[in-house]
């Protein structure tokens, strides 16, 4: 198994929400979403990420209206 290169990840991060402890460990942040029926922040863009909003949902509407 390869090591996480959190030093690496985090350069890489969009994700705005700062207290979060998952921020670099992608497979901890992919895993704590997907409990939590949501997508990671680094799937949307920007704008939409600082919403705090990551719901399917929310994901859905994103790429079906061209937001992007």
């Amino acid at each position: 198994m390869r090591e996480c290169n959190v030093a690496v990840n985090k350069k890489d991060c969009t994700c705005t929400y700062e207290p979060c402890s998952r921020k670099g460990i992608c497979c901890e942040c992919i895993r704590y979403h997907k409990k939590m029926n949501q997508l990671p922040g680094c799937l949307f863009p920007p704008a939409v990420e600082k919403t705090y909003d990551r719901s399917i949902e929310k994901f859905i509407q994103t790429y079906s209206r061209g937001r992007v």
